[in-house]
């Protein structure tokens, strides 16, 4: 058996409520509508991004999990490649967050660290839209990020192990982001 697999079987599961999971879900889709105006900026007629947190939101606001959050988080995904393609990396992040974002929605109940970027990778990948497109304002919007999580996420977090070593710049923004909200 390959090591993620054996790793996953020796995790232990980590349940949480459907309230705990649609906290994560609304912190998830107001991080990444904090930075909507970086994507709109290059690509104002995209609505991909805009149409993935909607779908993230309607499951926070009780909604079910369904077909619609995962179709909306993969042409977000096509947003977020586009606009790397076309070598604006900002754009790119700041459509990524609403990705995260739709992602949120599918926290696993095992306890991997992995689990931690569905919490906050979107929170991450907004902190790196910012730090990309005014590089000055980025460690405002992540205290700002932080300041903004419902007391939900941290219990969610403490519920798991630290966040992954790995993952490049995002990694380490889930990884602040980690150690602020614990």
């Amino acid at each position: 058996m390959c090591a993620y697999l054996s790793a996953m079987a020796d995790a232990a599961k980590v349940y949480h409520s459907l309230d705990a999971c649609r906290a994560v879900e609304g912190y998830a889709a107001q991080c990444a509508c904090s930075v909507l105006p970086v994507f709109d900026r290059r690509y104002p007629h995209d609505r991909r991004p805009h149409d993935a947190i909607a779908a993230a939101r309607l499951f926070a606001g009780g909604a079910g999990r369904t077909k619609l959050l995962r179709d909306r988080a993969w042409s977000a995904l096509r947003a977020a490649g586009e606009a790397a393609d076309h070598g604006e990396p900002a754009a790119s992040e700041a459509a990524r967050a609403p990705v995260a974002a739709a992602g949120a929605a599918y926290l696993h109940p095992l306890a991997t660290a992995t689990q931690v970027k569905h919490i906050l990778g979107s929170a991450a990948h907004a902190v790196r839209a910012i730090e990309l497109s005014s590089p000055d304002t980025a460690e405002m919007h992540l205290a700002m990020l932080a300041g903004l999580a419902p007391p939900q996420v941290s219990g969610i977090l403490r519920r798991y192990p630290e966040a992954p070593l790995k993952g490049g710049r995002v990694g380490e923004l889930i990884r602040e982001f980690d150690a602020a909200l614990r």
